[in-house]
């Protein structure tokens, strides 16, 4: 990839409507002459926890996608999703868009709210597995948890939905506020798990969280808003039974321990194992 040749790499944040909040993104709405190489060379450059890249049109509104964090291709990613949405809501109109992923098929909806676009994606089918006790043992080491630190009414899973996340339950707000891990030991535990982030959560009331994800894997120390974790997230709440069976909208506050808060809204619907994140999102510069 020459100088002359690089492709136009556009900014946004997913999960807030201010530049400042959020979960900033990387979007190349063409990457359709870039091999593996260059996109991950695109994504090192941007720094962002990732970029997403365009890099075929299937059909109307339809694309296949790929996404790249500074260190390594991942199946899914979120906000990317959010933002390469709402990136193309700008350039060609609201409306229903199909993303081709490594992890399955992912439709979105772009739709108008108060002056906003809200972006909606929709999930794989997602599942829930338990966690060994001496990967769970490492992972609290690692994060320099106690057993104690844990919510004895949420316990450790294995959630995925387009990627796979370990969920941790904080017992009280100041233990998740309080984040300071061994980069090294979790990463190494999340690779031999194969392990997107850890989703890190605290229970404000029935349906409102607030969570954090370390993601050393991806080469950056947090995510500030995580819409595939949300979405494995939705896939634990349902499978743990703590959400009406009916429907259930949850909310999730992300960030503002790192000072870019934002809003993750989870959907789960009767009769469809598939989970729904939504948000808003808006161009950086």
């Amino acid at each position: 990839m020459t100088r002359d040749s690089a492709p136009e790499v556009l900014r946004y944040t997913a999960f807030s409507a201010d530049p400042e909040g959020g979960n900033p993104a990387g979007v190349v709405l063409d990457a359709s002459g870039l091999d593996e190489g260059q996109m991950l060379a695109v994504a090192a450059e941007v720094g962002y926890s990732e970029t997403a890249f365009l890099t075929e049109r299937t059909g109307e509104g339809a694309y296949t996608v790929r996404y790249f964090s500074p260190k390594a291709e991942v199946p899914f990613c979120g906000h990317a999703t959010v933002a390469t949405a709402i990136a193309l809501a700008e350039r060609d109109g609201p409306g229903t868009l199909e993303f081709t992923t490594a992890a399955g098929q992912v439709p979105v909806t772009v739709t108008p709210e108060g002056g906003e676009l809200r972006a909606t994606l929709t999930s794989v089918v997602p599942h829930v597995t338990g966690v060994d006790a001496a990967d769970l043992t490492e992972a609290l080491a690692a994060l320099d948890w106690a057993s104690a630190d844990l919510d004895p009414a949420l316990p450790p899973r294995i959630a995925y939905a387009g990627a796979r996340h370990l969920v941790l339950a904080a017992a009280t707000r100041e233990r998740l506020a309080d984040l300071a891990y061994d980069f090294a030991r979790l990463e190494a535990l999340m690779h031999r798990l194969e392990l997107t982030t850890l989703q890190l959560v605290w229970r404000e009331a029935p349906e409102v969280f607030h969570v954090r994800d370390p993601f050393p894997v991806g080469g950056v120390v947090e995510d500030p808003a995580t819409g595939a974790a949300a979405a494995a997230f939705g896939a634990y709440v349902r499978e743990l039974g703590l959400a009406p069976e009916a429907a259930a909208a949850l909310t999730l506050h992300q960030g503002a321990d790192m000072g870019r808060p934002g809003t993750l809204t989870v959907e789960l619907r009767a009769g469809d194992d598939r989970v729904r994140v939504s948000g808003t999102g808006t161009r950086i510069g």
